[in-house]
C-alpha cells in the first residue's frame, strides 16, 4: 500500500501543522494515514510519542500505532531493559522487533562480519544493522507512515526539518510530531508525566545508540554530540537511503 502526496499537498500539511502542537500532529497522522507506525530506538522523544499516543487512544480501548524498534544487536543493556518497561506501562502497545536478516544474536552476526565491522566498514554496518531491517520492517508491514523522533534541536542535519518529509527512494510518509520541540521540553513532558526513560541519560548521555558508538555529552554540547565521537558522521543513514544503493541486491556475506 501506498499514498501520493503531491508537493502542494505536502506544502499544506506543513504550513498547517506547524501551527500545532505534537499531540494534535499525532492525532492528525492517526486520521489522516493508514498502516501508520512508530519508528523507536527508545530515546526521549519517541517515548513522548509513544505517551502522547497511548493517551490519545484511552478513549479507543487501546494503542493504535504499533511501534517498529530495530535490535542491531549492539543495544546497550540498559536499552533493552527499557524495553521492557516500555511494554510494561503501555501493555496494550504492540511492539514490532527487527534484527540484522538471519541473525539471532550479536554472537551469530560476528562470526561472519568480525567484532568490529562497525570500525573497518561502517556503511556496510549501518546498512546491515539499521537500514535493511528497517525496510524489510516496511515491505513486511506494509507501512505508509511513520512517526519519527527527531527533532530541529538536535542539529546538523535535522536543523532544517520539517514536520512531514516524503522519502523520495520509497516514498514512505515520515511524521515528526516533535521536531519542533527542545530538549528541555522533552525532558520537562517526559518528568511530568511519568513516561519511563533510559537510565543512562542520568549518566550524562542525550541521545543513545549502540554501545560502541555512543559517549555521555559534556556541558554546553550538543544532544546528539556523543553519537559516533570524533566521526564526520551524524546520522546512521535510516533517514538517508540513498546512501547504500551500493548494497541493494548484492550478497553482502560475500562482502
Amino acid at each position: 500500500m501506498s499514498i501520493s502526496v503531491s508537493t502542494s499537498q505536502l506544502d499544506h500539511y506543513n504550513a498547517l501543522l506547524s501551527q500545532l502542537e505534537p499531540q494534535q500532529i499525532i492525532q492528525w497522522a492517526v486520521l489522516t494515514f493508514p498502516n501508520l507506525f512508530q519508528t523507536t530506538a527508545f530515546g526521549l522523544t519517541g517515548l513522548v510519542s509513544t505517551d502522547m499516543i497511548s493517551k490519545l487512544e484511552q478513549s479507543r480501548g487501546g494503542h493504535a500505532v504499533d511501534l517498529i524498534f530495530l535490535d542491531t544487536l549492539y543495544h546497550f543493556d540498559e536499552t533493552l531493559q527499557l524495553v521492557d518497561r516500555v511494554q510494561a506501562k503501555y501493555p496494550s502497545a504492540k511492539i514490532h522487533r527487527f534484527r540484522p536478516e538471519g541473525f539471532e544474536s550479536r554472537a551469530e552476526f560476528e562470526k561472519v562480519y568480525g567484532d568490529s565491522l562497525f570500525d573497518t566498514n561502517d556503511d556496510l554496518y549501518d546498512y546491515l544493522v539499521k537500514v535493511e531491517p528497517s525496510q524489510r520492517a516496511y515491505k513486511e508491514l506494509d507501512v505508509v507512515a511513520v512517526l519519527t523522533g527527531r527533532r530541529k534541536s538536535q542539529g546538523d542535519a535535522r536543523d532544517s526539518l520539517k514536520i512531514v518529509e516524503i522519502e523520495a527512494e520509497t516514498n514512505l510518509i515520515k511524521i515528526n510530531p516533535l521536531a519542533n520541540w527542545s530538549f528541555a521540553q522533552v525532558k520537562n513532558y517526559i518528568d511530568s508525566n511519568d513516561v519511563p526513560y533510559n537510565s543512562l541519560l542520568d549518566k550524562g548521555y542525550r541521545s543513545v545508540g549502540d554501545f560502541h558508538s555512543t559517549v555521555p555529552v559534556k556541558e554546553g554540547e550538543n544532544e546528539r554530540a556523543g553519537r559516533w565521537k570524533g566521526k564526520q558522521k551524524t546520522e546512521c543513514g535510516i533517514h538517508q537511503q540513498k546512501r547504500f544503493a551500493q548494497f541493494s541486491g548484492v550478497n553482502v556475506r560475500a562482502i
